[in-house]
């Protein structure tokens, strides 16, 4: 009998006077009997250390130790020091401090078990972060009341996969402020609930299912949740999800958290497909796809910073008061022993499809009422991705730093000619649509082989003052004249911390004092050209690991850390048609390092970027010919004229032509009639001519439609729509110059007695002299139909009507269109024809005459107007 009179914490102030009973009778099991204990509840070590030694002496067998043994005495003992009075009492005391009270059973003092089973358990990412960041989890949670078992799992055989994985676990650290003991008694107790299971087979899984299952109800645990970690392949994700959802899902009241790992998809399909794939395993809310870079510290506090600012930032974070947001990941490594996945992917798909677009989405999207909501977060993302002006090629500059083809030859075994065009940086401009950010320049730029190791998001403020007294007589950190910015700064770098800085003529910012920390500013460091002391600094009380900080919110189910399965295709929306324009475009070639100088210096202009030095890039391939070896050709299609070149620079001639013929128009009459077709090819046209052409006559200019869906105009089918949304709203056509297609009367669409064909007649007999378009654009389909009179079909081909309701042989079905006729009066007709798919009825056309009821576009001949056919090469030469 022996009887404890004192415990103290860590700082040796004494914080519990009790008396403990305790009986102790040696053999195979420990009898403890506590009257009383009262304790603080301050982090505590688990005194699971002791097992061994004590026992060893007392005989109290190991055997007779619970599992989650640590986890449920933590929940009780909350001391890290117990001072006994001699290591002779130590050793009698036993099992001692244990456990309170009466000794309740585990299940009594959980909330419930919880089992980890990481896949991938000795693949690198495990090596380097996983492991670490469960291990925290561990240390975090352990007196939350939830007890644990790791199981990690890969397709290597028992004894080696054990080994690897215990070698690793042996590695696992404790923060640096953690105390020694604590910190030895956690990862002691770490290593022992964690074990390896080679998961290869559904016998394998089915095993794992049941060994937990025996585990719990050895213990009397109820099951909280399972936690399953996807550090695999994502060619994998299928038939582990597969064997998951048959053999291994919790029962009925436990939840399932299924963490994916990027990279998921390589484009709007794969990314499609893999989607559709998972979603016939596991439900949304059970899937949570990690983008690590949410986890960092700075990233992770845009939204709060944003929230808890709102009485400054309201009234300037818009268009108004920012001149340009910048988004940087910029690496002074190579892609060496990564060059197969690399070769694959490139930069931007490893970096600006996820981790710098989920950045822009937290820059740009609408502040919920809570951004605790998880829910309201994911909604206001999704329509910033929504509100996203749509990519072209000239909306990125690309590079490749010169040693990468040699380490792509040497790495993947290829031919010494072969060519890689992946870009190993990348310079995007994004636009944002909606009203708090039209015309804001979002520069979202990353590459290998840079400068520097540095991450950053500089949102950087116009500047209205003008300083009359010089900047020596004043207090220059308070200066309106200096720079005016917010830096969310990611890591490395001058500062080599994550970091929130806020110039000082700006606002003093509000920030959670718990976890941020003014910092002092060293007056020899110079961030963006400014010395430190010109911000308000701001740094993390403890830094974690974005692994960490990513793991725990799986543990608490924080789904806004996380990417949906919704906002993950619309970014892949968002990114897909850049990536597939720009496959074989040519790259700037850097060396690498500080020898870049200039090289990869981008500006804005008009809308697009470019590198400011005037280097003509080098061809990749000189046997294969390249956008820049063509040149355009103008020559006959259908005894017609001809402009044929690739579709970027069709597209810029076509804009210009039609300038031109507006101007001349506008010269003669003072006004300009202009027909256009719905469809996907005139996209690019209406974005070029909005972006570009600024001496286009638009304020004399009518629009017409050449044909229309029998939809709302509201509708995203709607010829309207698309015309409204990529030309209209962005250039100055006077209101009642615009002429929609009357499709939608009387609460309904496309009825003959509405005649609605009859009052766009009668418009355009009214407005348009002589009912003759100044021009007309067409486009073709690739069974040959324009406007929307199709094949077999002799509506609108013919006949005195001005304007026809069709029907089309896909949805939706119903049509209105002007007659060829009609079309045929037009002064001009500019035939468009785009993309690899239509070679075939571009081939054919060149080969058949007037057969308009087979071919309605070869009916097109203006009886005393020009037709010009533009057609890029992809079309004209397949």
């Amino acid at each position: 009998m022996s009887v404890l009179r004192w415990m103290v914490d860590k700082k040796g102030q004494t914080v519990i006077h009790t008396s403990l009973s305790l009986l102790l009778t040696k053999g195979t099991t420990c009898l403890i009997l506590l009257a009383h204990l009262t304790i603080d509840q301050r982090t505590c070590r688990t005194l699971s250390h002791w097992r061994r030694e004590i026992c060893a002496l007392e005989g109290c067998g190991e055997d007779k130790f619970p599992a989650a043994f640590a986890t449920a005495v933590s929940v009780k003992v909350q001391c890290s020091w117990v001072y006994l009075l001699s290591s002779k009492m130590l050793r009698r005391v036993l099992c001692a401090v244990l456990f309170v009270g009466a000794l309740p059973s585990l299940a009594e003092g959980s909330q419930g078990h919880i089992s980890v089973v990481l896949l991938g358990a000795t693949g690198d990412l495990a090596k380097k972060y996983l492991w670490q960041g469960l291990f925290q989890l561990y240390m975090d949670q352990v007196s939350s009341g939830h007890s644990f078992t790791f199981h990690g799992a890969a397709l290597t055989a028992l004894e080696p996969g054990q080994r690897l994985m215990f070698d690793v676990l042996k590695k696992l650290a404790c923060p640096p402020d953690e105390a020694p003991n604590r910190c030895a008694v956690l990862k002691d107790q770490f290593l022992k609930l964690s074990q390896y299971h080679q998961l290869k087979t559904a016998e394998n899984y089915t095993a794992l299912n049941r060994e937990i299952e025996t585990l719990l109800r050895q213990e009397g645990l109820k099951e909280a949740g399972r936690i399953f970690y996807f550090s695999v392949p994502p060619f994998a994700y299928t038939e582990i999800a597969r064997h998951i959802n048959s053999s291994c899902r919790p029962p009925p009241g436990a939840w399932l958290r299924v963490v994916l790992e990027k990279p998921f998809g390589h484009d709007l399909e794969s990314a499609q497909q893999l989607a559709a794939e998972l979603t016939s395993f596991f439900r949304e809310e059970e899937m949570f796809r990690v983008d690590h870079y949410l986890g960092k510290q700075a990233v992770a506090h845009i939204l709060p910073f944003r929230d808890q600012n709102r009485q400054f930032l309201d009234p300037i974070w818009n268009r108004h008061h920012v001149e340009r947001v910048e988004i940087v990941l910029k690496e002074t490594v190579d892609a060496r022993g990564r060059t197969s996945f690399y070769e694959q992917y490139g930069v931007i798909r490893d970096v600006l499809q996820n981790h710098l677009t989920e950045v822009l989405m937290f820059l740009t999207m609408e502040l919920p009422a809570n951004v605790s909501r998880a829910e309201e977060v994911l909604q206001c993302k999704l329509q910033a991705f929504q509100s996203l002006r749509g990519l072209e090629k000239n909306s990125a500059v690309l590079g490749q730093y010169q040693a990468y083809a040699s380490q792509v030859q040497e790495e993947l075994q290829k031919a010494q000619d072969y060519i890689s065009t992946t870009p190993t940086f990348a310079g995007v401009l994004v636009h944002s649509d909606n009203l708090r950010w039209e015309g804001v320049p979002f520069l979202l730029t990353s590459g290998k082989a840079l400068d520097e190791r540095v991450g950053y998001v500089r949102v950087l403020f116009k500047n209205r003052a003008y300083c009359t007294q010089s900047e020596t007589l004043r207090d220059a950190g308070h200066s309106q004249c200096k720079a005016k910015q917010i830096i969310f700064y990611i890591g490395h770098g001058a500062l080599n911390t994550p970091a929130v800085l806020v110039s000082r003529n700006l606002f003093r910012p509000v920030m959670p004092e718990g976890s941020w920390r003014e910092a002092v500013g060293r007056s020899d460091l110079h961030i963006f050209g400014q010395p430190l002391s010109d911000y308000y600094v701001y740094s993390p009380v403890k830094e974690r690991d974005a692994y960490s900080v990513l793991i725990s919110n799986i543990y608490h189910g924080r789904k806004d850390f996380f990417i949906t399965t919704e906002n993950l295709l619309a970014s892949w929306a968002f990114w897909t048609p850049l990536l597939d324009s720009i496959s074989y475009q040519p790259l700037r070639l850097y060396p690498g390092g500080v020898e870049n100088q200039h090289l990869l210096d981008f500006e804005m202009v008009s809308g697009e970027v470019a590198f400011t030095v005037a280097e003509p890039a080098e061809l990749l391939n000189p046997n294969r010919l390249m956008p820049s070896d063509y040149r355009t050709i103008q020559s006959k299609y259908r005894q017609s004229p001809l402009v044929s070149a690739w579709s970027e620079d069709l597209i810029s001639q076509l804009a210009s032509d039609m300038e031109k013929t507006a101007r001349r128009t506008v010269a003669r009459s003072g006004q300009f009639h202009l027909a256009l077709s719905g469809g996907s090819s005139p996209v690019v046209l209406f974005q070029r001519l909005a972006r570009h052409h600024y001496a286009f006559p638009w304020k004399h200019t009518h629009i017409w439609l050449v044909d229309e869906r029998c939809v709302p105009l509201t509708d995203t089918e709607s010829n309207f729509f698309s015309l409204h949304n990529h030309l209209l709203q962005n250039v100055r056509v006077p209101y009642f110059n615009v002429h929609p297609m009357p499709v939608h009367l009387n609460q309904r669409l496309c009825v003959e007695e509405d005649r609605g064909a009859e009052l766009y007649a009668k418009e355009i007999v009214a407005l348009v002299a002589n009912a003759s378009f100044d021009l007309v654009l067409l486009g073709v389909g690739s069974d040959g139909h324009t406007a929307s009179l199709f094949p077999r079909s002799d509506n609108g081909l013919e006949g005195a009507q001005a304007v026809v309701l069709t029907e089309s042989p896909v949805k939706p079905h119903q049509r209105m269109s002007l007659s060829l006729p009609l079309i045929n009066k037009a002064r001009q007709v500019f035939v468009l024809v785009l993309g690899k798919g239509k070679h075939d009825i571009t081939t054919l056309l060149s080969r058949v005459g007037h057969e308009p009821r087979k071919w309605p576009v070869s009916g097109v001949s203006p009886s005393s107007g020009q037709l010009v056919w533009y057609v890029d090469y992809e079309a004209l030469l397949g």
